[in-house]
């Protein structure tokens, strides 16, 4: 099928929004970075933080992940993404609700829906433990900072307030700062509160993104290192949705048994012209 014609799945993971195409019709190595760029584009095509192919996996009850930002460029792992696909695996029935294989360019999670409607969650690898980064300095109403990888590198910032952060302005500063290393990282502010809040400034997009399931769980990580917040660790999106991360602290800076559970939820369907 060309991409004229192309069925696709608009859904939304706690903010995070993506365009769905399913690899049975259409895949990656046909489009070109800009071909995506232009899809995700938010005022002259459907407007995306990302787009996500998906279909079946290389085992009966597996499901395969492939995601891309909205610049075009690959990244190895998405959770909000991950946690959209679980839920439209369901609903194409790729693989099993209540328990799937998701395969990504990160690693196979296990994955499933919850009872709730449009939530899902999945269980990630051992997270080691977010670690201060030698060389960065912390600017003003920032009291701590470090970077974890889960799946993508993820800076975690505890700030005194998210809503006073000049995310644009600051996190592209940190998401470019030479001590992150040439691939720089993914910028979450967080703040405390009833739940806590987060914001994110997202490499791939390079602006703000309304939520983003990997860098929550580094972020609980890093508040749990820091003995500012306990697990299971609640926080709410800026777009308003509720992600929770559990998981078991080991005695060497591990993180096991993680799983992050969220919105996968669909908005709409539609056809590429």
């Amino acid at each position: 099928m060309t991409k004229s014609g192309l069925p696709f799945y608009k859904m939304t993971g706690s903010g995070n929004d993506f365009v769905m195409v399913d690899l049975r019709l259409s895949r990656p190595e046909e489009w070109t970075p800009e071909e995506m760029a232009a899809v995700c584009h938010r005022r002259t095509g459907v407007g995306a933080d990302g787009m996500v192919f998906i279909g079946p996996g290389g085992k009966p009850g597996a499901v395969r992940m492939i995601y891309y930002n909205s610049d075009g460029s690959h990244a190895a792992m998405c959770g909000n993404a991950a946690l959209c696909s679980t839920r439209l695996a369901a609903r194409l029935e790729l693989a099993p609700g209540e328990g799937m294989a998701l395969e990504t360019d990160a690693g196979v999670y296990r994955a499933r829906c919850l009872p709730e409607p449009s939530r899902a969650e999945i269980n990630l690898p051992p997270v080691q433990a977010p670690k201060a980064v030698a060389g960065l300095k912390l600017g003003a109403g920032e009291q701590q900072a470090a970077l974890g990888v889960v799946g993508v590198p993820h800076l975690v910032v505890l700030v005194d307030d998210v809503e006073a952060v000049d995310l644009e302005g600051r996190g592209r500063a940190l998401r470019f700062d030479p001590a992150l290393g040439p691939a720089g990282a993914n910028i979450n502010f967080v703040s405390p509160g009833e739940p806590w809040r987060m914001r994110t400034y997202e490499r791939g997009v390079e602006g703000e993104t309304l939520a983003c399931g990997t860098g929550a769980v580094a972020s609980a990580m890093a508040l749990h290192q820091w003995k500012q917040a306990a697990l299971p660790w609640p926080v709410l999106s800026r777009a308003g949705r509720l992600l929770e991360i559990r998981a078991a602290a080991g005695s060497n800076g591990t993180y096991q048994d993680v799983w992050l559970a969220g919105e996968g939820r669909v908005l709409c369907r539609g056809v590429i012209e």
